[in-house]
């Protein structure tokens, strides 16, 4: 019996994308034993998931590369079969390479490559091909399983369901009105002009971490909306992806929250207001939808990850975008 161990510790929406490496795997070796390894602080992503071994954590706070060696001795010793790295940087290139597995893959763009068993070219989208986040990961494991990939899954308990059922009994949407770069963020006035448009009936929920959790109270106690409630820090992962797989719709940024709704095979509206879903991290699947500026800008996009704050002050690929665009994609 294999056992594989599938590494992924970028930030949470890579995890979450990374899990189909996972799904992929036991659909075509069931068998198989699969560990997961995170970065500290993703690992309750993984929770309940049900074809997850172990999930190993790495504290890259404080010791950071004292934690990577002693990871490493903790690979070794495991005696895995296949390790599959789907990041580029050195450190997780050192567990791979040294990892003792017989069959180490990783991507040709990480430093350590030339000492991994098999490296894969790392495709990079354009405006003209476009390649899936989801689609790069397959190709890493392509040749034990095939070209299909699948999708990414998260696997909310019961108790995660019941923490939220009581908010499912009205109609309800679900808003992510913050991300880590500034120009993927919507802008806290324009996520107020559309929470003032929104019908009278429908509840709306704010997601987010326990540090966004002021922002997301600033968003909500300067609309009009009197069904605006700010659950930012309130859940888990796993109960965020549980409350937005039973909404009407969830507004998202180009951010980790798509990638809960994508994961949960639930109806997601994208806003992109620096970056492009040509990238290849925009929604999966038919409910997946996305708004962005209709006007032509040649400075969009400003670059692959988003920036700190836009590089011409105008911020036009953000503040062109209308609330009636948004309001289009819920259900009539």
């Amino acid at each position: 019996m294999k056992k594989i161990l599938i590494i992924q510790t970028a930030f949470i929406g890579d995890a979450v994308l990374a899990t189909a490496i996972a799904e992929k795997i036991h659909t075509t070796h069931p068998e198989w034993i699969i560990d997961f390894m995170v970065r500290k602080g993703n690992e309750g992503l993984l929770s309940n998931h049900p074809y997850i071994n172990e999930v190993i954590i790495w504290d890259k706070q404080g010791a950071k590369y004292i934690n990577l060696f002693k990871l490493l001795l903790r690979i070794r010793k495991t005696k895995y079969s296949i390790v599959v790295n789907a990041q580029r940087f050195a450190a997780t290139g050192i567990l791979t390479a040294f990892s003792g597995a017989r069959l180490t893959i990783g991507f040709d763009k990480n430093p350590l490559s030339f000492l991994f068993k098999k490296k894969i070219k790392h495709v990079v989208s354009t405006t003209k091909e476009t390649i899936h986040e989801v689609e790069r990961n397959q190709l890493l494991i392509e040749s034990f399983t095939d070209k299909v990939y699948s999708l990414p899954k998260l696997y909310p308990s019961a108790k995660d369901d019941a923490k939220v059922a009581p908010l499912k009994s009205k109609s309800y949407i679900t808003i992510a009105p913050t991300s880590v770069w500034k120009t993927k963020q919507f802008p806290k006035k324009k996520w107020i002009e559309f929470l003032n448009t929104l019908p009278k009936d429908l509840v709306v929920y704010v997601l987010g971490a326990p540090t966004e959790k002021n922002g997301c109270e600033k968003i909500m106690s300067r609309s009009l909306n009197p069904l605006v409630i700010n659950m930012a820090g309130e859940l888990t992962f796993l109960q965020s992806a549980s409350l937005m797989k039973d909404a009407v719709m969830n507004y998202v940024n180009d951010s980790a929250p798509l990638h809960f709704a994508t994961a949960m095979q639930a109806p997601v509206t994208a806003i992109y207001c620096s970056t492009i879903p040509e990238f290849g991290f925009g929604p999966l699947g038919p409910k997946g939808k996305v708004v962005q500026a209709t006007e032509i800008l040649t400075c969009k996009p400003c670059g692959l990850h988003g920036l700190k704050a836009c590089p011409e002050t105008h911020f036009k690929c953000a503040f062109l975008i209308q609330s009636e665009q948004l309001l289009a994609n819920l259900p009539k």
